[in-house]
C-alpha cells in the first residue's frame, strides 16, 4: 500500500488516476481547487479506505506547501505525487495574439505558469524533501501535454507551461535518482473528459477524432493506466522519460 497525492483530482484525468491507484489498494489524497462537490464525488467513488480530500490553489507557493503538508499528515506520508492540476484550455483562457489585449495576455500567462508549472515545481520540491528526509524511495509523475511539442497558437501559455513541466521533470529525474526517486511525464493528446464532451458532440467532434488515425480520442482511463505504470517500482528505469499518449496524432523525432 502506497500513499498517493493526485492534484486536480476532482474530475477527468485526475479522477481516473485517483481511481486507478485506489483499485490496486493504495490510499489517495484527492486534491482539488474549488469544486468541493466534484471532489467529494471522486472521494466517494474510490474503493478501499483511508482516502482524504485536500484543497488549495497551487498557484500560491504557500498554499502548495500546505497541500503537501496536509496530505502527509492525512495519509501518514506520501510515496507518489501525480502533478495533474492545471488551468486548462477553454474559451475563457484562449489568448491568441491577434485577439487578446495586453492586460488579458498578462493575466492568462501568469495564471497558467503559476498553476501548471510553478504549482507542480513547488509540490515536487515539498514531496521530494519529505521522501529524502525519510530516506524513502518514491515517484513523481507529471501530466504534460502533446501541445508542448506541436504548439498551441490559441493557448501559447498552456503549451509553454507544459513544455516547462516536461523539462523540469527531466531535470528532477537526474537530481533525485541518487535518492531512489523516479520522475516521469506523460504527454496526452486530446482526451474525452467530461469537460470535452460538448466539443466532441458538436460539429468540431469529427475533426477532433480525425486527428488520430484510430479515429477517436483518448480516454481518462488510458492516461491513468500509463501513470500507474510509471509510478510503479518496475518503471524506475524509465525515469526521465516523457511518454506520448496521443494515438499517433502527433509524432516527434
Amino acid at each position: 500500500m502506497r500513499r498517493v497525492l493526485v492534484t486536480g483530482a476532482s474530475r477527468g484525468i485526475g479522477r481516473a488516476v485517483a481511481s486507478a491507484f485506489a483499485v490496486q489498494g493504495d490510499r489517495v489524497a484527492v486534491h482539488y481547487g474549488a469544486d468541493t462537490a466534484a471532489a467529494t464525488r471522486t472521494l466517494e467513488s474510490l474503493p478501499g479506505s483511508g482516502h482524504i480530500m485536500v484543497t488549495g490553489d497551487l498557484g500560491n507557493p504557500d498554499t502548495a506547501q500546505q497541500v503537501a503538508d496536509t496530505a502527509v499528515r492525512g495519509l501518514g506520508g506520501i510515496d507518489v505525487l501525480v502533478n495533474n492540476a492545471a488551468v486548462a484550455t477553454s474559451p475563457a483562457t484562449q489568448h491568441s495574439v491577434a485577439d487578446t489585449d495586453y492586460a488579458q495576455w498578462q493575466h492568462i500567462w501568469r495564471k497558467m505558469i503559476d498553476v501548471n508549472l510553478l504549482g507542480a515545481v513547488n509540490l515536487t520540491y515539498c514531496v521530494a524533501r519529505h521522501l529524502i528526509d525519510r530516506s524513502a524511495p518514491g515517484s513523481v509523475v507529471n501530466v504534460g501535454s502533446r501541445g508542448a511539442f506541436r504548439g498551441e497558437p490559441d493557448f501559447p501559455a498552456y503549451a509553454a507551461s507544459k513544455a516547462g513541466l516536461h523539462t523540469f521533470g527531466q531535470s528532477m529525474a537526474v537530481a533525485l535518482a541518487p535518492h531512489g526517486i523516479s520522475v516521469t511525464s506523460v504527454a496526452p493528446g486530446f482526451v474525452g473528459t467530461e469537460r470535452q464532451q460538448a466539443k466532441l458532440a458538436s460539429a468540431e467532434g469529427d475533426a477532433v477524432r480525425a486527428q488520430s488515425p484510430f479515429g477517436r480520442v483518448g480516454t481518462p482511463a488510458e492516461i491513468a493506466s500509463a501513470v500507474l505504470y510509471l509510478a510503479s517500482p518496475q518503471a524506475q528505469w524509465a525515469s526521465g522519460t516523457v511518454l506520448d499518449l496521443n494515438g499517433a496524432s502527433y509524432l516527434r523525432t
